[in-house]
């Protein structure tokens, strides 16, 4: 089969190794190239072994603005594409690369559309450290995040709001290239990543996307110079393939928000769109994570607003989300969007008595007084993982109940014995295991320091 694949490539006058030791060499390639590269791979004419080797290319050699472009609309072009022009109003959708606690799709989208935008999400699986956006929705009882298309168009004309797991005939070039990236060490390559999230991102269909790149330890993007890099390139590819777009830098050195797990993830995304939200300082939010991660939510929020022309400027699109919040629009948005996916719309006022509970809940103290200087993502996300709160492998099954919350932020004067966190586990032993990791994750000093800011660019 290679030989023959290779022979019919050739009869046409499409070498594929041509083209790979043209990116190897550091030439750019012609949109002609890249179009016809894609459209032979997703239809088997290119092996997967002349694909792994163009991506190594591209990660070595990189790409210009205008090769991802091309690439990002050959693999968008490589199954269905949506259209919503139909819908009456506009379309909008908010992209993460995700995050240790990061659950903000979830409230935002209901919030969005509770402003009059309508927010076709299309979001993953988490594999390694935490769930994705789906493993934290299904943890409602009932909720199905496989719609068809036809059902997720009737979801979004009706309840304004749905979020669904890739469809195999969205952008399925992309599934297949990654893949092979996730095996052959060329995932962290902006290039492929920017065309990775935008091939689907616009196939998809939204007119407006709104960027959250993370960036610290528990980011995929470490440092701030290269969240930024992958910010200008989605928005340089979003903006060529004639979407509006922005995007924001934000902090992932210390989990977003107080919960790191599906279920307990889920209580405080209700918690989040409550109309009698906690005030920083009480006993529900003492450090101000929950206002920090309201907050967030917003800046996202008002941009989706703005730019899909739902709200003539900031203070504007603050206003009308803040009036949902308040009114309990978006929380009965939130309800209407699980209920139509089949799961339990009781979620949204009363998530203790819907989801599934942890067995042992216990504390994990602080070893002595002082103020807390260092709360790293990576290490709570670890001890999540080893939980089960989390994937090791794509086949590995997740435990929705597990995970830690009440989770203390950096800048936090506490005194020996005071809870740093809940451990929410299956067993006993299960919870002593994570806390060597948590031990190390948490660092105490002797005098004040302020809590970082999250949001560290805006473009």
């Amino acid at each position: 089969m290679p030989d023959q694949q290779q022979a019919a490539n050739a009869a046409d006058g499409f070498v594929p190794q041509w083209i790979i030791e043209k990116k190897r060499d550091g030439e750019a390639l012609s949109e002609r190239e890249i179009r016809e590269w894609i459209a032979r791979y997703a239809s088997g004419r290119i092996p997967d072994y002349q694909m792994s080797a163009l991506a190594m290319a591209i990660f070595f050699r990189g790409m210009s603005p205008e090769e991802t472009l091309w690439l990002t609309q050959a693999m968008m072009l490589s199954g269905d594409t949506l259209d919503w022009s139909d819908l009456g109003r506009p379309t909008a959708d908010k992209h993460s690369t995700g995050g240790i606690g990061d659950k903000l799709s979830i409230p935002l989208a209901p919030l969005v559309a509770a402003c009059g935008v309508a927010v076709p999400m299309i979001s993953g699986r988490g594999l390694g450290i935490t769930g994705g956006t789906l493993d934290k929705l299904e943890s409602i009882p009932g909720y199905d995040a496989r719609l068809s298309t036809e059902r997720f168009r009737d979801v979004l004309s009706n309840v304004g709001c749905s979020i669904i797991g890739q469809t195999d005939n969205l952008a399925p070039a992309d599934r297949s290239l990654y893949a092979l990236r996730d095996v052959t060490g060329t995932v962290p390559s902006i290039p492929l990543i920017t065309s990775s999230i935008l091939s689907k991102k616009l196939a998809e269909g939204a007119r407006t996307l709104v960027f959250d790149v993370k960036c610290g330890s528990g980011a995929f993007m470490k440092t701030p110079e290269q969240a930024q890099a992958l910010a200008k390139s989605l928005l340089a590819v979003a903006r060529g393939a004639g979407r509006n777009a922005e995007a924001l830098v934000t902090s992932m050195d210390s989990p977003l928000g107080m919960a790191v797990g599906n279920a307990l993830e889920i209580r405080e995304s209700a918690e989040l769109l409550r109309p009698d939200a906690p005030p920083p300082g009480s006993a529900a939010d003492p450090d101000g994570a929950l206002a920090g991660e309201r907050e967030l939510i917003l800046a996202l929020g008002a941009a989706m607003l703005r730019l899909s022309d739902a709200a003539k400027d900031e203070a504007y699109a603050r206003a009308a989300l803040e009036d949902a919040l308040s009114s309990g629009a978006a929380l009965q948005k939130f309800a209407e969007m699980v209920a139509a996916h089949g799961g339990d719309a009781n979620v949204a006022e009363s998530p203790e008595k819907v989801l599934e509970s942890a067995p042992v809940i216990v504390d994990f103290p602080a070893p002595r007084d002082g103020f807390l200087t260092k709360a790293d993502a990576a290490r709570i996300g670890r001890a999540a993982l080893l939980l089960g709160a989390g994937r090791k492998l794509a086949s590995d099954a997740i435990d929705h109940a597990v995970g830690l919350d009440r989770i203390r932020a950096v800048g936090a004067k506490v005194q020996a014995g005071d809870p740093l966190l809940r451990i929410h586990a299956r067993t006993n032993d299960a919870a002593d295991a994570v806390r060597d990791e948590l031990a190390a994750a948490f660092e105490i000093g002797d005098s004040p320091v302020a809590a970082p800011e999250s949001v560290i660019w805006r473009g």
